[in-house]
């Protein structure tokens, strides 16, 4: 299984992804703005893999003025039929169709690790105007809550380790990384927080034993959480560098 490969895997589910993929916290978009330095509302922003356009929304939910970057085709038409006004660009953050300092603010919303940072980085600093602001955050699921620690555990004990792709942000030349962790949670059904777990690259793209871990998963849970709810525990790891002059 090649990182090219789960890449792709995504448009496969994505009407399954804008459904059950969690949001993000009000208190992120605060965080951001605090790093950046300056206000969300009127920044011009590129969202790169955008995906379904979660990130998206919320962005322009703060008077944000967005573009969506997705490469893949699945996505991209979700973007569209979710975000119907919202510019889209079919590209990656290896290459942006952007003109030079053209934007405020650069974000990756759990799709960093999708990007070669050696060509990614670059771009970046091509695309934002001087003072704008490079920002990359993730949803990982908090280990530090029992049962979720175990369900991890288990996953890794079937599929191995390296499963939940997040790469975090490095120090680059021309950008110093500022963070900030951010804990939240949802409450879902079992169902919701299973077809979740099934969109997650492991899953699409066709690892043997994938659909009896998820069969397997459900009764243990439904055991664990009879009424059938579960409260899923996420830290948001936030990352910002501001571009020098």
């Amino acid at each position: 299984m090649t990182t090219e490969s789960r890449a792709r895997s995504f448009s496969s589910a994505a009407a399954r992804y804008a459904a059950n993929r969690p949001s993000y916290p009000p208190q992120l978009f605060d965080a951001l703005a605090e790093l950046a330095g300056f206000p969300l509302a009127g920044a011009r922003v590129a969202d790169v893999g955008a995906g379904t356009g979660i990130a998206t929304s919320l962005l322009e939910a703060r008077g944000a003025r967005v573009v969506g970057v997705e490469p893949g085709e699945g996505m991209a038409a979700e973007f569209r039929r979710r975000n119907p006004r919202t510019p889209l660009v079919r590209a990656d953050g290896n290459r942006l169709p952007l003109s030079s300092g053209c934007l405020d603010l650069l974000t990756y919303a759990q799709s960093w690790h999708w990007t070669d940072p050696d060509r990614a980085v670059p771009e970046a600093l091509r695309v934002l105007r001087p003072g704008g602001a490079l920002a990359i955050w993730h949803n990982d699921p908090d280990v530090t809550v029992g049962w979720i620690a175990e369900q991890q555990a288990r996953i890794e004990a079937r599929f191995g380790p390296g499963w939940y792709i997040n790469e975090r942000a490095r120090p680059q030349d021309g950008l110093r990384f500022t963070g900030r962790h951010l804990s939240w949670s949802r409450r879902v059904p079992v169902d919701t927080h299973l077809a979740k777990l099934s969109t997650h690259s492991l899953f699409l793209v066709g690892e043997p034993g994938t659909d009896g871990f998820l069969a397997d998963e459900r009764a243990l849970l439904i055991r664990r959480f009879p009424d059938g709810w579960v409260e899923e525990h996420y830290v948001v790891e936030l990352n910002v560098a501001v571009r020098g002059a």
